[in-house]
């Protein structure tokens, strides 16, 4: 005899507000901003439409190019996947493999199990990007969460520029204080031979690898004092790669809003350099000229 099961009001009004992603896709109106992004929301996602225009419309034409793969769903909040570590293989498999899941209000309950965003693979190879903007406390995260998804495509696709490649590593092997992100500052370590959560003082040394593939080496100068060290090709690629997504997404928020530096410190790495940043970011402007009606500035604020 089946166990009947009496599902409260609660977990009713939970169920009530739960639908699948895929849903979501083909339910909803994908509409173009006009640059071109590829966009939809659904639900209470509490964002108006003219602060949501500014933050689609700043993605410069040559990047917006490049993500036609992509349509970002701005949702209340995206579930993710559940994982059980004690479950057997194809237990986890099939958990894992469960449908993607959006909720259309925010609830305390729910938002235990949102994440900032899931990628959904939809028909024909096109993905949806399905963003929690319930889960993003104001608009500066919204618009930071956005942007990190829309430069993790466009690198994707487009990988880096020769020009940033070589600025960013001279930045590396100058050792300039900090970096744009817990990759970019593990993939830097790893790459000179130093452990992934090293800092810039300490020597060079035999790092415990965090990444399972056989190294490559090769011989650089990598101080002042020339110091030789084995450099690791395939973290001075993850770093290089890690470092120009950052730089596209900073950029990116630097057209849709004003912030201060200090808005992008982290606590498990150092932030970069001022002046290394401004670098990096006018690279990033040069390559992708600002729209119309945005514009690119860093400023310095003058001692007190």
């Amino acid at each position: 005899m089946a166990e009947s099961v009496q599902n409260g009001p609660q977990q009713t009004s939970i169920q009530q507000t739960l639908i699948g992603a895929k849903q979501v896709a083909h339910d909803v109106e994908e509409r173009r901003s006009s640059n071109g992004v590829r966009f939809a929301t659904y639900g209470e996602t509490g964002i108006a439409n003219v602060e949501l225009d500014r933050i689609l419309e700043a993605v410069p034409a040559g990047i917006v190019a490049a993500l036609q793969g992509n349509t970002y769903y701005f949702v209340p909040l995206a579930l993710r996947a559940t994982r059980d570590e004690t479950a057997p293989a194809a237990e986890e498999m099939a958990r894992v493999a469960e449908p993607a899941m959006v909720a259309s209000v925010w609830s305390d309950e729910l938002s235990d199990a949102a994440i900032c965003h899931r990628n959904v693979e939809l028909a024909s190879g096109h993905q949806g990007v399905f963003i929690s903007t319930r889960l993003l406390a104001d608009r500066f995260a919204l618009s930071f969460e956005f942007f990190i998804n829309v430069a993790h495509a466009f690198v994707d696709k487009a990988g880096v520029p020769q020009s940033f490649s070589e600025m960013v590593w001279k930045q590396a092997v100058e050792n300039v204080k900090g970096e744009t992100s817990l990759d970019a500052w593990e993939a830097r370590n790893l790459a000179f031979g130093r452990a992934a959560n090293a800092m810039p003082a300490e020597p060079l040394a035999p790092a415990r690898r965090t990444r399972a593939f056989a190294p490559v080496l090769r011989s650089l100068s990598a101080s002042a004092g020339g110091e030789q060290a084995a450099i690791d090709e395939k973290e001075r690629g993850h770093y290089v790669t890690a470092a120009f997504t950052d730089a596209v997404a900073i950029y990116l928020l630097s057209l849709a809003l004003d912030f201060n530096y200090s808005d992008l410190r982290e606590r498990d790495y150092p932030l970069i350099a001022p002046v290394a940043l401004a670098e990096r970011l006018r690279a990033v402007a040069e390559l992708f000229p600002a729209n119309p009606g945005y514009e690119f500035a860093v400023k310095y604020r003058k001692r007190a």
